[in-house]
């Protein structure tokens, strides 16, 4: 297990302002391969559960009834997953930006995204939290990149700031994402910023980030691991899907 990190006061300054920070080189690239390789095993091998993309986009035809979009319940999947997700690296800088000690949240997240070239699709503008279930939104995702992660093949897009946004109900479609056809959405957007992210690159974003991906043109599947956090004075409201799942205390 690794050792804590340290955050400078300029980067806590910027998850508060933006909603994100990158931390580039945070893992080793003997470990993303590791998680990589057996991520590709279970991809290879289909092993449930798994979320499809005719399930995330709504259409039915073979391409998208026949690739993953997701590695579902990745922490009770393989021990080499679960020690990535229970590593101390993090814990400081999470308890800080948190405001609290972190909880990890196995019923949102906790998962390896793939995205298959040629059949991968968009992921639209949206908040995570559009469909989570907490007393407050003291939520952060952990992203890490087990590949190389550009334009090409669909690298992370967030506006920054957005999680400071009090935005009506009115700037997001029936099934709660960030329309792009407002023109007032658009200016919004005009912002967007990305990292170019190599293997062992992290980024921490809020649950309130807006934030997208493209769908893979390149000839190589992308491969990436979140996992979510909360502080551990913002439960889960009971009866609801955020509820469902059991939690890890991650001591510190």
């Amino acid at each position: 297990m690794s050792t804590s990190i340290t955050l400078s006061f300029s980067q806590i300054d910027t998850f508060q302002r933006d909603g994100l920070l990158y931390l580039p080189r945070l893992v080793d690239e003997e470990r993303c391969r590791l998680i990589k390789e057996l991520a590709q095993v279970h991809l290879n091998y289909r092993v449930e559960p798994l979320e499809w993309e005719s399930e995330y986009i709504g259409i039915e035809n073979e391409a998208y009834r026949s690739t993953v979009r997701r590695l579902r319940q990745v922490y009770d999947r393989d021990i080499v997953f679960r020690r990535w997700m229970e590593d101390p690296m993090l814990r400081d800088a999470l308890r800080v930006l948190l405001g609290d000690n972190p909880i990890l949240v196995l019923a949102h997240h906790n998962s390896i995204m793939t995205k298959a070239p040629g059949t991968s699709t968009q992921t639209r503008w949206h908040q995570d939290i559009r469909y989570w279930n907490y007393r407050d939104d003291r939520l952060l995702s952990v992203w890490l990149a087990l590949g190389e992660e550009n334009a090409e093949n669909g690298v992370l897009e967030f506006i920054p700031g957005s999680h400071r946004m009090e935005l009506s109900r009115g700037r997001f479609d029936e099934k709660i994402y960030f329309r792009d056809d407002l023109e007032e959405n658009r200016e919004l957007i005009e912002k967007r910023v990305s990292f170019r992210l190599s293997p062992g690159d992290v980024v921490l974003f809020h649950a309130k980030t807006l934030h997208r991906a493209d769908f893979n043109r390149s000839d190589r599947t992308k491969f990436s691991f979140v996992y979510t956090v909360r502080a551990a004075d913002n439960p889960p409201i009971p009866a609801t899907r955020s509820s469902a799942f059991r939690e890890i205390e991650l001591p510190l």
